[in-house]
């Protein structure tokens, strides 16, 4: 039995029954042992009653009044009332007179009780199943008395009823017991049943699920209504997971089209004035220039590969090992390697940065990176003689590094989407024709991967990124 369903409703009803089991054999048990203690007590009062009525008439009558038809129609009577036979026998144990009730046991007359009874019985009582030394063909249950008149034992009472009587009522309690207990039993196995089918069958739903979006269909979901159970939640688990990788997918596609379309349009370019030069259809005195236009898209190609390698290597998780290190002096340093840069745009630039070092947490080459990026974008989109402004700030365990350039306000559509890979805005961005659109896309896969944030806002004319790192 493989299936989950299987399994569970084995276990389910294998519980149920052992229950069942357990529960009857204790039952059976308490209910036997009640029965016989109620039928020794009720048989122990008859006799006790027969033995004082015996006892009072014997001391009233004389010693042979068990002769008597009075006496006899009395017993009878008890005997009939009760369902029992009752012996009287003399005190050596000589069975004198034997009733069931209904007619006189002559069989019995005469005959001598066993000496074990008759020893328990003069010493006080004797309760037990006995045949009575053969005068029963089978067992029977016996209470025995002995008849006494102060410290005189005058003779001997004996009660007895068939042994299966005794058990009769037994028999019946545990008919009923077993009757309902069979009936739980099959209300539990069905109700077992449809409770195993119904959490199975959507754990069958997502495995067959699974098995089509390993197949590519990557719309596949799974409906398993209001549930809030966990079955529930795996299901919801795996829509999501479904949901990622459809997106996973998607940018895997977009990014493979964007590729395409970075490397096709330098390559045509490159291919097509290389051809035109050597099949003369560019003049030569102009074959410096398309020359430069090669070399321009060549480097632009270059570019775009290393950023790639770059990605690949960010996603990887190739990065050194965190390391305290002083950001502002970080930031100044990208600001010098620049200095070339805003020196041909003759941007001011307005530096806010604390007094003494900050101290943080990171890889460091990977946040001169980020800072590199920011810094070349803010440039790159600043108008000539614009402002470029540096801050860094410190509040709790962060460190809030801001980067802001004048130019051109990005639409609050737009914001959303520019730490997408390959991505430039329709407007001023897409004056960047020296870019890959990766720059930016880099930056917020590097914060990712250090757990920390990047935002953007952008308004009247000025453009701020802010990122956080992680105090030392």
């Amino acid at each position: 039995m493989k299936s989950m369903y299987g399994r569970q409703f084995a276990t389910m009803a294998g519980m149920i029954l052992l229950s069942f089991l357990m529960l009857g054999a204790s039952f059976a048990t308490l209910s036997y042992q009640y029965t016989i203690k109620d039928k020794q007590d009720s048989m122990g009062r008859s006799a006790s009653i027969i033995a004082a009525y015996t006892s009072a008439f014997i001391n009233e009558n004389g010693e042979y009044s068990w002769r008597e038809d009075v006496f006899q129609g009395q017993l009878s009577y008890l005997a009939l009332a009760t369902d029992v036979h009752i012996l009287v026998s003399t005190p050596d144990g000589t069975v004198v007179y034997a009733t069931d009730g209904v007619s006189e046991l002559t069989a019995l007359e005469g005959s001598t009780i066993p000496q074990q009874i008759l020893s328990d019985t003069l010493a006080g009582s004797f309760a037990g199943p006995t045949r009575l030394g053969g005068m029963y063909s089978r067992s029977r249950y016996l209470v025995s008395l002995p008849i006494t008149s102060g410290s005189f034992v005058q003779g001997l009472v004996l009660v007895s009823c068939e042994a299966s009587e005794i058990s009769s009522m037994w028999r019946d309690l545990s008919a009923i017991f077993l009757v309902t207990a069979a009936a739980v039993i099959l209300i539990a196995a069905i109700i077992s049943s449809v409770t195993s089918m119904r959490q199975s069958k959507p754990i069958k739903e997502i495995a067959a699920a699974a098995r089509q979006f390993g197949h590519g269909e990557l719309n596949v979901r799974v409906d398993v209504g209001k549930r809030r159970d966990e079955v529930g939640e795996l299901a919801d688990a795996f829509n999501a997971m479904a949901d990622s990788l459809a997106k996973s997918e998607q940018r895997r596609t977009e990014f493979i089209a964007n590729v395409s379309h970075e490397l096709k349009t330098p390559m045509t370019t490159i291919a097509g004035f290389a051809d035109g030069i050597l099949d003369g259809t560019i003049p030569p005195d102009k074959e410096q220039q398309y020359l430069q236009v090669i070399s321009s898209e060549t480097r632009r190609l270059s570019r775009l590969v290393r950023s790639m390698l770059d990605l690949s290597r960010l996603q990887s998780d190739e990065r050194a090992a965190q390391q305290q290190f002083d950001i502002s002096e970080t930031m100044l340093q990208v600001l010098v390697s620049l200095e070339s840069k805003i020196t041909a745009k003759n941007l001011e630039v307005d530096t806010q940065l604390p007094d003494n070092p900050v101290q943080v947490w990171g890889d460091q080459d990977a946040i001169t990176q980020v800072c590199y990026n920011l810094l070349d974008n803010a440039i790159k989109f600043s108008p000539e003689r614009g402002t470029l402004s540096i801050a860094i700030t410190t509040k709790g365990s962060k460190a809030y590094t801001s980067i802001r350039n004048q130019g051109e306000t990005i639409a609050p559509e737009e914001l959303p989407l520019i730490f997408d890979r390959f991505h430039k805005t329709d407007h001023s961005r897409s004056a960047d024709r020296d870019g890959v659109g990766l720059g930016l896309y880099i930056v917020k896969t590097i914060l990712n991967s250090h757990k920390e944030n990047i935002t953007c806002t952008s308004e009247n004319g000025e453009t701020n990124f802010t990122f956080t790192l992680t105090r030392a």
